[in-house]
């Protein structure tokens, strides 16, 4: 059962001490600093940056991209196995409080944190979205373009002419960095703190939620914030999704905690980050409405909490001098099109199928239809976790929420998992639910290394499919090693899981269970 303090620690003597830091953070210490050494080589750097001896030599053709892009696969993937150690402790019971585990964490983030971003540069957009804002430009229709010097300050060049897609709270962030500093790499380290402020709100309130929800803390914390894709993509890739993912979870516990107003407020927060925070909204309401309130109940509890979004969304925005026009660049991710995505990979194989038997290409088109009929299931769902709750909790029916976002949405990208899984670890799995999560995990960890970073350069180039096989294939070779990790992965499901343990810890997590509604 889930111990009366999410932060305390239980008498065991594994969990502090040099025996605990050797076996459990160093391994994974080890991992990020060769992840770091690899990121000087293939991580993403402004121009300006090149000139240093270090980045110049590790980006030469050759031996320095050679020892730079196996340094990023052998990182990342001591990551993974170290990952696998304190979960097959953890899930066992020989790790039970958070507090040593937080400590691990700290470690592996720790040489994470002034290295160019890997895997992604969209932090150099968040730059230039910020130089636009001070320059009194419209970021919701301008592209960074309009920036003189923008390519060389590492922007990607398919975001040029796009309008932003995030929220006016991390506007005003983007423009405060950009009035810090004009050395777009400085900027980006300030982009990173700000991700591991959301890293840190998640390691605090995931195990508090999951407390909740009667799981044990320690397994929460591991599973949904330890995993290496948050290393990875919410760290070194510095992805405004962990201050949104933090801000959202940080929210839900605090309206599970009876303090609903301030939960609202961090959620709009979230959304006010990244848009898609919003989702999680009608979930507060019914935390706001009570188990076993009728539908009148219901729907006054869902327009105070629409009442309280609408007002902070407008008095923000006239704050920092922006308008609405995030809803209308809501449709900015889906340029890109990926076999990750099954909406798009349903188009891009119909358009690839039409092609080959001679009625032409007609791809755009045919992803398109896939992804509207997708998005119009997706709402579907949505609108029934909604408004069909009973059974579950609110916390529950947010995760099933994202998960259907992420599984229909037009684009798939490895750090769209993180969106739920943080909530899916706090609110609990059953064990061959959760095999099937560590599978996810470990899959897309290798997927990230081979597609992005590790493998874009001259040496290895790998397409979407090649890259997944890879993969997949480098997962087994990884877990092989030792029985206990592939029995972990690959075994038969044991009692492990992220449950209550006895009837007890359920009749308490059957207290957040939304009930039918009294007509």
């Amino acid at each position: 059962m889930a111990s009366g303090d999410p932060s305390s620690e239980d008498l065991h003597p594994t969990d502090h001490g040099i025996a605990f830091t050797l076996r459990y953070a160093v391994p994974g210490l080890v991992g990020s600093a060769v992840l770091a050494i690899g990121a000087l080589g293939v991580g993403w750097v402004p121009t300006d940056e090149l000139n240093s001896t270090i980045i110049h030599a590790m980006q030469s053709p050759g031996l320095g991209k050679l020892v730079s892009t196996a340094s990023v696969i052998l990182g990342g993937a001591l990551l993974l196995q170290s990952w696998l150690v304190v979960g097959g402790d953890v899930l066992a019971g020989h790790i039970r409080g958070v507090r040593g585990l937080w400590g691990v964490l700290a470690l592996w983030v720790t040489p994470l944190m002034l290295v160019p971003p890997l895997f992604s540069r969209d932090a150099y957009s968040y730059y230039a979205q910020g130089k636009l804002m001070l320059r009194g430009v419209d970021p919701y229709t301008n592209g960074v373009a309009s920036i003189p010097g923008w390519f060389d300050s590492g922007v990607d060049p398919m975001w040029q002419n796009t309008p932003t897609p995030y929220g006016p709270l991390f506007l005003a962030l983007s423009r405060g960095m950009a009035a810090l500093t004009s050395n777009p790499f400085m900027a980006v380290i300030g982009f990173r703190v700000l991700a591991v402020v959301g890293v840190a709100l998640l390691a605090y309130y995931v195990p508090r939620l999951a407390f909740h929800h009667d799981i044990e803390p320690a397994k929460a914390l591991w599973l949904g914030v330890m995993n290496p894709l948050v290393l990875m993509h919410f760290v070194a890739g510095v992805h405004n999704d962990a201050l949104m993912v933090g801000l959202l979870v940080a929210g839900l516990c605090l309206a599970v905690e009876h303090r609903v107003v301030a939960g609202t407020l961090l959620v709009v927060a979230a959304g006010m980050v990244k848009p898609i925070g919003l989702l999680a909204l009608p979930f507060v309401g019914l935390v706001w409405a009570g188990t076993r309130a009728d539908w009148r109940g219901r729907f006054l509890a869902w327009a105070k909490v629409g009442g309280l979004t609408t007002v902070s969304f407008v008095v923000f925005s006239a704050i920092v001098g922006l308008s609405a026009g995030w809803i209308r660049a809501l449709t900015t991710p889906g340029v890109v099109k990926t076999w990750l995505s099954p909406s798009t990979a349903a188009g891009m194989f119909t358009g690839d199928v039409l092609d080959w038997i001679g009625l032409g290409d007609h791809t755009d088109l045919a992803v398109n239809v896939f992804r509207m009929l997708f998005m119009i299931a997706a709402i579907a769902i949505v609108a029934w976790l909604i408004l069909r709750p009973e059974g579950r909790t609110p916390v529950r029916g947010a995760t099933l929420a994202f998960v259907v976002v992420v599984l229909f949405g037009p684009v798939v990208q490895p750090w769209y998992l993180l969106w739920a899984l943080p909530l899916a670890a706090a609110s609990g799995l059953r064990p061959r639910s959760l095999k099937w999560v560590m599978l996810g995990v470990a899959a897309f960890t290798l997927y990230g290394l081979w597609e992005t970073s590790a493998s874009a350069d001259s040496l290895i180039e790998l397409s979407d499919g090649i890259a997944m096989v890879a993969s997949a294939a480098a997962v087994a070779i990884a877990v092989s090693i030792s029985p206990r990790e592939r029995q972990l992965l690959f075994g038969e499901p044991s009692a492990h899981g992220l449950v209550p343990e006895d009837a007890v810890s359920a009749a308490r997590r059957d207290l957040l269970v939304v009930q039918p509604a009294s007509r």
